[in-house]
């Protein structure tokens, strides 16, 4: 089944966020647009969602290969800097996916990144990607009924295609969870695991069920890359279904 394009993200205090003076009229940005080994709820794991963790190692290759770009919010038309250029820096530490970019405020939108950074109107850092191998596995979770399970999504390996400084992260216990469970659930291509879950939450049967809407998103001929414009029947199905289930593209 064809892999999913999907978005994670970090509060500006996980991200660790900064930016700082590089040289005369010069900047830099430094932060982290992913953290390894930390367990992460996407949607409601002991109901209608899962855990989450990215595996050390995880960007190895989409590194050494890909062509990353970073944005603001996601938004194509708003190019920061990008690997192949030389003003994107891109490796992995013991924290996770390190990101360091120069800043040319030459470019009025970027001035304005700096701005909103330095006030700390921007609020964290979010990556698009694609999982190339994960695992799935059955976790004990203790809570204050006893021990229930869970299932636990290990993604080993991934291809990046843009990190983002973003106003607003997508807290996965928002309505933005249920985007991100029903675009793994339609990569993982597992039936048993929607029925569980769209028993407590229905519209995950969307992701499913209609795939000129919401399903669009899982296909990779679908997906708006990098350097791409963004529109055309399928970004208006999603932003329909986004708009019909208040969810957060």
């Amino acid at each position: 089944m064809p892999k999913t394009t999907e978005r994670r993200s970090l509060s500006l205090a996980a991200a660790g966020l900064q930016v700082r003076a590089e040289g005369e009229g010069v900047r830099g940005f430094a932060g982290h647009a992913a953290v390894f080994n930390s367990r992460t709820a996407i949607g409601n794991p002991l109901t209608w969602g899962f855990y989450e963790e990215i595996a050390p190692g995880a960007f190895t290759k989409t590194i050494a290969e890909g062509d990353a770009r970073m944005l603001v919010d996601h938004d194509t038309r708003m190019v920061v800097s990008r690997v192949s250029a030389g003003s994107l820096r891109l490796s992995q530490d013991q924290i996770g996916l390190a990101v360091e970019a120069d800043l040319d405020a030459r470019l009025s939108y970027v001035g304005d990144l700096i701005v909103n950074l330095d006030n700390r109107n921007i609020t964290g850092m979010s990556f698009g990607f694609r999982v190339i191998k994960d695992d799935w596995e059955t976790v004990s979770v203790e809570t204050s009924e006893g021990d229930m399970d869970a299932e636990l999504r290990l993604i080993r390996e991934v291809q990046l295609f843009e990190v983002s400084a973003v106003t607003f992260p997508a807290y996965e216990d928002t309505d933005a969870g249920l985007r991100s469970v029903g675009m793994a659930l339609a990569a993982r291509g597992d039936d048993d695991a929607f029925a569980r879950r769209a028993v407590y939450r229905p519209e995950l049967n969307d992701f499913r069920h209609e795939p000129a809407a919401a399903a669009a998103a899982t296909r990779g001929d679908g997906i708006t890359q990098p350097g791409e414009t963004t529109g055309g029947r399928q970004a208006m199905r999603m932003k329909a279904l986004a708009a019909r289930y208040s969810l957060a593209l």
